[in-house]
């Protein structure tokens, strides 16, 4: 008998600045692994960046997301949210919770009813991401610096794609029908931390609250591109538990 986990989908709601391109490292491993992965880009940014809009806000980028579930008719889901994607993924989990099997957090903000992001953030970040904003067209926020490990080459190809986030949808606040979700929840801590660490708090909440599965990569917050082969093994460990 094969000791092989079964065939999963992974569904994932990416970072913010970024979009589903971001996570081709990680298509060949799910591959080879058996598995299914889908990465959608949020309205405005990626290769849907020609839609860019000042009204685009965190509902929008959950709307994408469930727009994907019902069309590719997706069940027994792994939900993933990655960072901003967090906040996606929360709002999305909370409208298919019947479509989703797991719930992972990669590095990710975890909200509740009522939070946006920019809530979970210093004041001198908060501060900051409005005077970008400012700076520019007045309603998107230009890319966060990348994590200092990233490889030349991998610096470049993010350079190159990454694009500003609408200020919206970190000031929009989560709206949840169900409250607290009930879905089996793990949470991936990156311990390679950036110089203001906005996940440790999560961490903290994970390894204390129950209904939670605490794990840590060694890695920085996109592991994704930094370490995709040692973030393969980690999910392949959390789905076959």
């Amino acid at each position: 008998m094969s000791n092989a986990s079964p065939q999963r989908t992974f569904l994932v709601c990416h970072g913010a600045w970024g979009g589903g391109w971001s996570w081709k490292k990680v298509h060949p491993l799910m591959r080879a692994a058996g598995h299914r992965l889908l990465t959608p880009t949020y309205t405005g940014l990626g290769e849907r960046a020609h839609l860019a809009n000042p009204a685009i806000d965190l509902e929008t980028h959950i709307d994408d997301v469930l727009n994907v579930i019902r069309y590719e008719d997706l069940h027994d889901i792994v939900l993933l949210g990655h960072s901003y994607g967090g906040m996606v993924a929360t709002g999305v989990a909370d409208r298919a919770r019947d479509c989703i099997a797991q719930l992972i957090y990669l590095d990710a903000f975890v909200p509740g009813d009522g939070q946006c992001l920019l809530d979970f953030l210093p004041e001198s970040e908060r501060q900051r991401m409005r005077e970008g904003a400012a700076a520019g067209d007045g309603w998107r926020i230009p890319p966060n610096p990348t994590p200092a490990d990233t490889p030349p080459a991998d610096l470049e190809w993010l350079k190159a794609r990454r694009v500003p986030m609408p200020l919206k949808c970190f000031e929009t606040s989560l709206k949840l029908t169900h409250g607290e979700t009930r879905l089996p929840r793990s949470y991936v801590y990156a311990t390679r931390m950036a110089p203001t660490d906005v996940f440790g708090q999560f961490a903290k909440r994970a390894r204390s609250e129950a209904g939670w599965r605490y794990f840590e990569i060694d890695a920085s917050h996109s592991p994704g591109v930094t370490a995709p082969d040692a973030l393969m093994a980690l999910l392949q460990e959390i789905v076959a538990g």
